[in-house]
């Protein structure tokens, strides 16, 4: 039986020793490609033997965010300062040991906050039930990184662990298109320069990876790792916040360097409750909400109880959202605020809505 483990180790050791040049790029690459083929064995050899891990959350409200942080960062303390959760806090590890909801409303917004247990250097392969934590955060809207200000190299630790369970936060989803084909070889259109890997190496990594025939469209500069990213597409993108905790408990000197090597999008004290109002906008202003207002047709919009959706909704997501039935009775709508014209009639429900706009719904 092959020992994945040991092999993975031994390619990983191996493209840590090899610089990168151009004479290497493609070996890299390789390099690069064997090792997701032999994780994604080892997963479905798991799968196999019926090991799962993951906690049944279900998602509820206009926005779900997970708080990732080591243990005794101040998450608990954190989540009852900004929802009506209880979630048990103490001054030592691993007080948490289940997920805890807690709900969030903010500008009318009904989010969903969830605490989950620490993790630790090692969670994504395990360690300390690594895995069912960081298998919530796959379905999480935003995820919130919380750095105790006294202990900051955790944060490259955390960004580590996150990757390896396949998320990329704050970065979209290449656009790369693959096709595959039947017959015709590794085809390869790209409408920019590539300058982050050539087209050798693209197939490379293509036949590396079992994929011999396809039709491959790059419309922007992509990476080997972010090609890989695309052939395995089990990656999930998501918006992440870094906000930088127990502010109080550090000299001002220590906490300007924070900033400069961190970069946190802000700095709390949750026990304090310092800037916890900016986060809730933060929070906010992250997952894109918008705001829509809904009116019956000879009636006043409601200004008082807005819909909540994500940017770029559409008037058939609303309809979806509404109920299961309006979407496909939907006859037509009318739009006051990014259209054209007040109330002018919309009868595609692809029509992009915007934050603010009001909305009049004609169903069958």
């Amino acid at each position: 039986m092959v020992d994945y483990s040991a092999r993975i180790k031994e390619l990983e050791d191996e493209l840590r020793k090899t610089k990168y040049n151009k004479r290497t790029q493609m070996h890299i690459g390789l390099l690069k490609a064997k090792i997701a083929a032999l994780k994604e064995r080892s997963v479905a050899r798991q799968k196999g033997k019926g090991k799962t891990y993951s906690y049944d959350v279900r998602k509820t409200g206009d926005g779900t965010v997970i708080m990732i942080g080591f243990p005794s960062v101040g998450k608990s303390t954190l989540l009852n300062a900004l929802t009506n959760a209880e979630s048990k806090t103490a001054g030592y590890a691993f007080t948490t040991l289940k997920v805890i909801p807690g709900l969030l409303e903010y500008n009318h917004a009904k989010i969903q906050l969830l605490d989950v247990p620490g993790i630790v250097q090692g969670a994504a392969d395990g360690t300390g039930r690594g895995k069912e934590v960081l298998s919530v955060s796959r379905g999480a809207d935003l995820v919130l990184i919380l750095i105790d200000a006294m202990h900051p190299k955790h944060y490259d630790v955390i960004l580590k662990e996150l990757h390896k369970t396949d998320l990329r936060i704050n970065r979209e989803k290449p656009d790369v298109k693959i096709i595959k084909t039947s017959k015709g070889g590794i085809r390869i259109g790209s409408t920019v320069k590539l300058k982050k890997i050539s087209v050798n190496t693209i197939k490379a990594i293509m036949n590396e990876l079992r994929i011999t025939n396809a039709d491959i469209t790059i419309r922007q500069d992509i990476s080997d790792d972010e090609l890989i990213d695309v052939i395995e597409g089990n990656k999930i993108y998501v918006p992440s916040l870094t906000v930088l905790n127990k502010i109080d408990a550090v000299p001002e000197a220590t906490l300007k360097k924070l900033v400069k090597d961190l970069k946190p999008d802000l700095l709390i004290s949750a026990e304090k409750r310092i800037n916890l109002e900016e986060l809730k906008e933060l929070i906010f202003r992250k997952l894109r909400l918008i705001r829509l207002y809904l009116k019956e047709p000879k009636q006043k919009p409601d200004m008082d109880e807005p819909l909540i959706m994500f940017e770029n909704a559409t008037i058939g997501d609303v309809c979806n959202k509404l109920h299961r039935d309006f979407y496909d009775k939907f006859r037509f709508a009318r739009v006051w605020g990014s259209s054209k014209f007040d109330g002018q009639m919309i009868v595609k429900k692809e029509y992009v809505l915007k934050d603010n706009d009001i909305l009049e719904l004609h169903i069958r």
